[in-house]
């Protein structure tokens, strides 16, 4: 029988190689969850471009045809999302609807940006009374909620695309003034900023050099998180009867139309339109999170313990 003594090479040897602390072990499972996550969410975002992109022009069929004969099918080979209650194959429908919907978030959404981007830039380049005077038109227009004033400019115009887009917009350029003002102050504290004005360059050279390339990064987070948002603020106007007409097919007005139906118990003219808004929802929030960690060092470090 023999035993290793506290001086043997094997001892020496098991004691050189501790056991990976147990906080280690959950970064690592911890980052390949969000790995994990981010691939699924491109996943999703490619299926659901390939499905805008590819459908319309594979399918040979008109979005817009009546068959009284199938009406409310349910889900079948011939179908897989059903027909309406006029018969429209719902799932040409969803994307033709999804096609509108993605076209009114992401013009709403750009157009946000840039307006959020330039009020916040302005307001914290200029600082002073300036700043404090933005803020206020900002806090202000905050007050008002999103949709009561979404419903007063959509009311101003013909029900459209366009009317959407700019009533979108023009509501939720806010959150992005208030990021980009708050990044543009953080950003005027920091020596290089002291360095480019002690050589002699102008505070528009320091805005377009140094300030604007700064914020570009949480500006376009901004963007992308607001495309999913637009997307259901144009659900909500066209659901109430306030955004596109009633024939032009979008996720709002599928859902509008299927009211009735889902009171009588046909479920799937609801549920399919609904599915089409939250994943795309999702599969946004995803890459919008997995953005954020790498342009975020703290928090990507923070992940790894």
């Amino acid at each position: 029988m023999t035993c290793d003594s506290p001086t043997s090479p094997a001892a020496g040897a098991a004691r050189a190689t501790p056991a990976a602390p147990a906080w280690r072990s959950r970064g690592r499972s911890r980052r390949s969850t969000h790995t994990l996550r981010a691939r699924t969410s491109a996943a999703l975002l490619a299926v659901t471009v390939l499905a805008v992109l590819l459908v319309p022009p594979l399918v040979r069929l008109d979005q817009q045809a009546v068959d009284l004969a199938a009406e409310l099918r349910p889900p079948d080979w011939a179908h897989p999302f059903g027909t309406d209650d006029v018969g429209r194959d719902l799932l040409l429908r969803c994307v033709y609807g999804l096609r509108v919907s993605l076209l009114v978030g992401v013009a709403a959404a750009l157009t946000a940006t840039v307006i959020g981007t330039a009020v916040g830039a302005v307001a914290g380049a200029l600082g002073g009374w300036a700043d404090r005077a933005v803020m206020r038109l900002v806090d202000t227009f905050s007050s008002v909620p999103h949709l009561l004033m979404g419903i007063f400019i959509v009311a101003m115009f013909r029900p459209g695309v366009w009317p959407v887009v700019v009533s979108v917009a023009l509501t939720h350029w806010l959150s992005t003034a208030r990021i980009v003002r708050a990044e543009v102050m953080s950003l005027r504290s920091r020596p290089y900023i002291d360095a480019a004005v002690s050589g002699g360059a102008s505070r528009w050279q320091v805005a377009v050099r140094h300030l604007l390339p700064g914020v570009l990064p949480q500006a376009a987070l901004a963007a992308v998180l607001m495309v999913p948002h637009a997307m259901w603020h144009e659900s909500a106007l066209s659901f109430l009867g306030l955004g596109l007409p009633t024939h032009t097919a979008s996720l709002g007005t599928l859902v509008q139309s299927a009211r009735g139906s889902l009171l009588a118990g046909q479920w799937w003219p609801t549920l399919f339109p609904g599915l089409f808004l939250i994943v795309p929802t999702l599969a946004v929030a995803g890459l919008a999170g997995a953005w954020r960690e790498r342009i975020n060092p703290r928090r990507r470090s923070e992940l790894t313990l």
